[in-house]
């Protein structure tokens, strides 16, 4: 009988991937279920975004581009990273992948063999442990609590990187807690990273244009310019314009590397989608006033459900810089009684009981690699996070 490879057998299946899964399966069967599992804004693309899209189809960009991206999706990237992070990317620095996942996956399957470490702040988005597992690379987690703001310290990341470690991950907008690191915490931990000269940096900044109350954003080559060559700034046109299932994600990088990553490419998907890629150019290049506007919607929405979550008995709601997520702390929920009898013993309990009693679907704070919380996402109108966050609240309460 032939079995999977070990390389599949080290990874899990997306915990969040599954849970929106699950909300559809639940929809489809008429039960009124309040998604807030999934990764994505509830906001359209914008229509000069999908105008680009076909007149690419009516001019014939329907055939395969350069692996790694046409060359004028390369300029509007290489312009996006100018305009956006005061950092200079050549052509031939840049890659175009399937979606930010694949540009991380690209990235690590071509740099780690068996027994290589790759730092990982936890709470984690979850793909990038699988990933570090699949290829036979180790991941070691740094937890960082609500306490010290979701974010590692330098004090942190010294004590583990060892002749071993190849990466740090950093993602800031954060999924799944929208904690950000500053422009100084950043100089900080790059003082630490600067003397292990083996040692990169994946910054991870898909939500890069979603944050609130005039927080600067900042990437960690724009602050330190000595680890510029050290760094991979991966981002994409998923969060803020809109386009999760175009399925556009880019970096900019050192040539040795993007060239690795071209060769695995080439191997495997060939070209990203060359429509997606057309439209990609027209939303880098294109008018970028819409996001301030979605970004006063998305702080409402913020506002709303961390007022309610910390109003809400045995709940701790942090409030995120940006991206639109929040995190709750749940231990004071931890121990408790269901109406039915079942102790909520794990956060994985606790979502269990909020999707069968309250209808309402989030992610637990396991598969993020801090517990117990969860993670909820606020890409939805305000009327239904009230109801969401009114049903919680109802729930929560009649634990015992």
């Amino acid at each position: 009988m032939t079995k999977i490879s070990k390389a599949l057998g080290r990874i899990q299946p997306s915990a969040t991937m599954a849970m929106t899964g699950r909300v559809s399966e639940l929809k489809a069967q008429g039960i009124d279920i309040i998604g807030l599992s999934a990764g994505e804004p509830d906001f359209d693309t914008p229509d000069f975004i999908k105008e680009a899209a076909i007149q690419a189809i009516r001019d014939g960009e329907t055939k395969y581009t350069v692996v790694d991206g046409t060359m004028a999706l390369k300029e509007a990237i290489a312009g996006k990273f100018l305009r956006d992070n005061h950092l200079t990317y050549a052509t031939n620095q840049i890659t175009v992948n399937s979606g930010g996942k694949h540009t991380l996956f690209n990235a690590l399957v071509a740099t780690l063999d068996e027994g290589d470490e790759v730092i990982i702040p936890a709470p984690y988005w979850v793909s990038y442990p699988d990933i570090v597992n699949f290829t036979g690379g180790t991941p070691v987690i740094v937890e960082a609590g609500a306490d010290q703001g979701y974010k590692i310290t330098p004090e942190q990341l010294s004590a583990v990187i060892t002749p071993k470690t190849k990466w740090l991950i950093l993602n800031s907008p954060s999924n799944p807690t929208g904690a950000a690191y500053s422009a100084d915490e950043l100089k900080a931990l790059a003082e630490v990273i600067l003397p292990h000269q083996d040692m990169m940096v994946m910054t991870d900044d898909m939500y890069e244009h979603i944050w609130y109350a005039g927080f600067p954003f900042s990437t960690i080559a724009e602050v330190c310019p000595e680890l510029y060559d050290r760094t991979l700034t991966v981002n994409g046109c998923s969060k803020a314009f809109s386009m999760t299932g175009w399925r556009i994600g880019f970096a900019g990088g050192p040539v040795w590397l993007i060239n690795a990553m071209r060769k695995l490419q080439s191997q495997s998907t060939t070209n990203a989608c060359s429509i997606s890629q057309a439209a990609a150019v027209a939303a880098l290049n294109g008018p970028q006033d819409f996001l301030i506007e979605r970004n006063i919607a998305f702080e409402r929405r913020r506002d709303l459900v961390v007022s309610m979550l910390n109003d809400t008995p045995g709940l701790e709601c942090p409030t995120p810089d940006g991206a639109f997520y929040v995190y709750p702390d749940a231990s004071g929920l931890i121990g408790k009684t269901t109406p039915k009898g079942a102790v909520i013993a794990t956060d994985e309990d606790l979502i269990t009981y909020f999707l069968d009693e309250a209808q309402v679907a989030a992610v637990h704070g396991a598969a993020f690699g801090l517990s117990p919380a969860f993670r909820i996402s606020y890409a939805t109108s305000e009327e239904i996070l009230t109801e969401a966050c009114t049903r919680i609240q109802r729930a929560c309460a009649a634990l015992t």
